[in-house]
């Protein structure tokens, strides 16, 4: 019986380690900007989900989201949805041309929102409990073993960190260029030819910064492909801007620490067993 719950208790700690090893952390989302384009007063723009630009961000509790109205007609961002009509909880009402509308989110939480004078105009705000500590927890996310990695024309590598895919939960990916700042990209995240996440003028000031995607519909793998825009705060900006970088079938595996424990957690129950001469079962 020793034996087994010797054994039990490794194979235990690398499923800990195994799990542990795939977390990411929060990245300080405070603000947001989302552009409403030329053009979003015309159908179409819902077809390719760029009425709003982006049409999903991520805030912490207590961020605060900008509207700008970039298009020639006048707009309405509304919470809700075309569907049930306004929930209630932020209203710009009709703003023109060149105008914006911020809002500053209090609660946890995922918000749809839409135009009410072109309700093919739709696009969602998910907000998230600030977890503390974040720039240790980025910290110590981004010593661990990336899930994928790539590399800019200029040597820039870029590595992504992601939760695993799992239906009905959203997926995070945490994204880093290696020693660069002021980085701007666009993020797109397809699971099964379906666009679950399209992050257009992602702006990292330290070259590390957090995307989420929307609810997944199954646990299959995703492609990611990164468009990188330069770096930069003001125009010109610089780089090898337009240039594409794909992750194909990304699902998270074991880090490096996680399979050294998994490792000698076998080794150690073929030790104990052969001393012991009882096999366990699991």
């Amino acid at each position: 019986m020793k034996t087994i719950a010797i054994g039990s208790l490794f194979v235990f700690l690398a499923i800990v380690a195994g799990v542990t090893g795939v977390n990411t952390a929060f990245a300080d989302h405070m603000t947001a900007n989302v552009s409403i384009p030329s053009g979003s007063s015309v159908p179409g723009c819902d077809e390719t989900n760029e009425c709003f630009v982006p049409s999903e961000v991520t805030v912490d509790v207590g961020g605060e989201v900008t509207w700008s109205n970039d298009d020639t007609a006048a707009h309405t961002v509304t919470s809700g949805t075309a569907a049930d009509g306004p929930d209630g909880t932020f209203d710009s009402s009709l703003f023109m041309a060149g105008a914006t509308f911020s809002h500053k989110f209090e609660a946890a939480g995922t918000y749809n929102y839409f135009c009410m004078v072109h309700p093919w105009m739709s696009g969602m705000i998910v907000v998230q409990e600030d977890t503390g500590d974040e720039h240790t927890d980025e910290m110590m996310h981004m010593e661990g073993d990336a899930t994928a990695t790539g590399m800019l024309s200029d040597g820039t590598k870029v590595s992504i960190w992601t939760t695993p895919p799992t239906a009905g939960e959203m997926m995070k990916i945490d994204i880093e260029f290696e020693g660069a700042q002021h980085v701007n990209h666009d993020i797109k995240v397809t699971q099964n030819g379906e666009t679950v996440l399209n992050d257009v003028g992602a702006h990292h000031h330290e070259g590390v910064g957090e995307h989420m995607t929307k609810a997944l519909s199954s646990s299959d793998p995703v492609d990611i492909t990164v468009t990188f825009q330069g770096y930069g705060i003001d125009d010109p900006k610089t780089g090898p801007i337009g240039e594409v970088v794909k992750f194909s079938n990304v699902v998270p595996e074991f880090g490096t620490i996680a399979m050294m424990v998994l490792a000698i957690s076998i080794i150690s129950i073929v030790a104990v067993t052969a001393k012991s001469k009882i096999v366990p079962r699991f």
